[in-house]
């Protein structure tokens, strides 16, 4: 396993955690207005979902359809949840299929905001692990405020879990 493949892998454990911990939080905290650009807890993790969604059509050439990288519409928790574990196993599974050179292939892409933009399939796959790294700290703040403690999620716990062979 290269160490994009296990960061993917890492990504996915640690929204399996985060989320499990999220989703029992009620309605009303999810929608709650919050500090942060996508105005509550679960736009931002809308946001990752939506993220992750436009990287996967990056990586598959295919248009993604989205204007605006904070959407105001959302669905439900369990039903982003499960959309989001669904995504992460493409990413396992698309990690895995790849060659070393197709990890070095590069990419052309156009960014939502405008312009175009180019990177590697791994750089790809190691933004979309971090990006989501960046939001479920933005997410962990949101729960301390709530005295909900989130799972430790560190890189390290990962790599001593039964997870990694």
């Amino acid at each position: 396993m290269n160490p994009v493949q296990k960061f993917i892998r890492y990504k996915a454990w640690a929204d399996d955690l985060f989320l499990s911990v999220v989703a029992g939080l009620p309605e009303s905290e999810l929608v709650s207005p919050r500090p942060i650009i996508f105005g509550s807890l679960i736009r931002t993790l809308n946001h990752s979902y939506a993220m992750d969604y436009v990287w996967q059509s990056h990586l598959l050439g295919r248009p993604h359809g989205l204007t605006t990288r904070n959407p105001i519409d959302h669905p439900p928790i369990q039903e982003l949840v499960a959309s989001q574990f669904k995504m992460n196993a493409w990413y396992v599974d698309y990690a895995d299929s790849l060659s070393n050179d197709q990890f070095d292939e590069v990419v052309k892409f156009e960014f939502i905001g405008g312009g175009i933009g180019s990177m590697s399939r791994g750089d790809i796959l190691l933004h979309v692990a971090n990006h989501t790294t960046y939001h479920r700290g933005h997410i962990a703040d949101m729960l301390y405020h709530l005295n909900v403690f989130p799972p430790t999620t560190d890189f390290p716990v990962f790599l001593r879990s039964s997870v990694v062979a």
